[in-house]
């Protein structure tokens, strides 16, 4: 990864939380709970699913940087909708919680040298080492990716 492509994921990454909370202000309770069937997620999921996982990009990273031969800790992230209450919590704080965490972890990546982005852990549920580098390409796209559902969830619910 080049410097400026370094830069341009970061910046994509700095945007999705504000991008995020512009597309869900506003919406009724009804709309944030609304699932098109029960094995998908509705919006307020989605909100509880970026949180926590910003909570497990800023700890993969941390492990990479820090630890000696680091080991990704798989997670079920159905498991985790599922059992971690994401539909008790408001979504003003789920997203406060997820740009809190952003802008955390991206003060931390923004710091880091070009050479840094070659330093990996073993993921073992693709049975491969994952760099930083790709780490930083997934978070860069993770919040887009989830815009995309709550737009398809928005426009389901108002058919």
């Amino acid at each position: 990864m080049t410097e400026a492509e370094f830069k341009k994921h970061l910046d994509v990454a700095e945007k999705s939380p504000r991008e995020i909370a512009a597309a869900v202000s506003d919406l009724s309770e009804e709309l944030l709970r609304y699932k098109p069937s029960p094995d998908k997620w509705c919006i307020l999921e989605v909100l509880g699913h970026l949180a926590d996982v910003e909570i497990i990009y800023g700890y993969r990273v941390r492990q990479i940087l820090a630890d000696t031969k680091p080991v990704i800790a798989p997670i079920d992230q159905e498991a985790w909708a599922r059992n971690l209450n994401y539909l008790s919590s408001p979504a003003s704080e789920l997203l406060a919680f997820y740009g809190l965490g952003r802008h955390h972890n991206l003060r931390l990546l923004r710091s880091l040298k070009i050479s840094d982005l070659s330093k990996s852990a073993f993921h073992p549920e693709i049975q491969r080492e994952v760099t930083l580098a790709d780490l930083i390409v997934r978070i860069s796209g993770h919040g887009a990716a989830h815009l995309q559902q709550i737009d398809k969830l928005k426009a389901a619910r108002n058919l």
